[in-house]
């Protein structure tokens, strides 16, 4: 609505001031040089859709980048003071010239010109000329977070989130949004929850106001022929920042290309309660392991227990020794072996 205000009172302005422009000479005055003062509606005519053509490029063109946007603001500003200052420079040469008011027009365009082009191939390094103005946006968290699918479909970075380790920019890739849409439309139950999970998780990120999100639109041509993790890793190049997922294979295709990754499985490994091999444990044992005699079981938090011989104590609640811990960035096992009875004993 503000975008309309501004384009509806800028054709008012337009008009106005184009109309006042041609229409001068009327009431005494000097007219308009050339075609103008000639043709004066066909002139009114050309020079506003000239004006309006700036409008029909603002709707082809709707997303514009925050570092051009400065470079054409400083361009303009110096070119019109260098252009003000080289017309004063000339005036007492020009003073007689049947064409000055050309030459004042071409220059006030030119050297505008000259500069923005200049502040648009230069606009990486303008901030070594003035210091203290940079065209780049500075995180105060560093490196953006580009999300995987995985780690939204996952859930547990909403819960980082709150716990506002996390302050700076999350950016979730458009053809990231687009997987888990295709996840949450699959004809299978669980990869349809999953998938709605996801965007249930990315809501919640959206809305909570300790972290600042955002959509980052892809050009198509670019990751033709790729595969997704790939696509992520070329998004993360691009905006110098690092991957978040809990996806293994992900982990070591941005390692290998020397991606910074967060891997959600490593932060909350990183967080689990230590057990060192000789701690004892109880656990209830859930099932039984892939090799013979053993049985399962599982911490409040999720990690799996493998108990040796214990596959016939299925349903009971046992105490065990840690013989050793396996940690890896698909997750943490614990071995152990049953205490039994005389060792409890001994304990006691």
């Amino acid at each position: 609505m503000l975008l309309i205000i501004l384009r509806c009172l800028y054709a008012i302005v337009c008009i106005g001031t184009i109309l006042a422009y041609v229409t001068q000479g009327l009431d005494g005055g000097s007219d308009p040089p050339g075609f103008i003062g000639q043709h004066r509606f066909l002139g009114f005519i050309l020079l506003l859709v000239v004006t309006q053509l700036v409008t029909v490029f603002d709707l082809v063109f709707p997303r514009k980048r925050i570092e051009v946007i400065s470079a054409v603001y400083f361009g303009l500003l110096i070119g019109f003071l260098l252009s003000y200052l080289f017309i004063q420079a000339l005036t007492p040469a020009i003073a007689q010239w049947e064409y000055r008011e050309v030459a004042i027009v071409l220059t006030t365009l030119v050297i505008p010109y000259l500069c923005i082009s200049l502040l648009l191939q230069t606009k990486d390094d303008f901030r070594f000329i003035i210091p203290y103005v940079e065209f780049s946006r500075d995180l105060k968290a560093g490196k953006p977070l580009v999300v995987d699918s995985s780690a939204l479909i996952d859930g547990r970075i909403a819960e980082v989130v709150d716990t506002h380790i996390i302050d700076g920019l999350l950016v979730v890739p458009q053809f990231i949004l687009h997987e888990v849409q295709e996840i949450a439309d699959s004809n299978d139950k669980l990869r349809r929850t999953r998938g709605r999970r996801g965007l249930e998780v990315l809501s919640k990120l959206q809305n909570n106001p300790n972290v600042e999100i955002k959509m980052h639109e892809t050009d198509k041509s670019v990751g033709d022929g790729l595969s997704i993790d790939q696509r992520l890793v070329e998004v993360a190049k691009l905006l110098g920042g690092r991957v978040v997922t809990n996806d293994f294979n992900l982990n070591k295709v941005a390692s290998v290309q020397g991606i910074d990754v967060i891997n959600l499985n490593d932060v909350a490994n990183a967080l689990k309660p230590r057990y060192l091999p000789g701690e004892r444990l109880r656990i209830k044992v859930i099932r039984e392991g892939e090799s013979q005699g053993q049985g399962v079981g599982y911490l409040d938090d999720g990690t799996m227990v493998v108990c040796e011989s214990a596959n016939h104590l299925i349903g009971k609640e046992i105490d065990i020794i840690v013989t050793s811990v396996l940690q890896s960035s698909a997750g943490r096992m614990i071995f152990g072996r049953q205490v039994h009875t005389s060792s409890a004993a001994e304990r006691s």
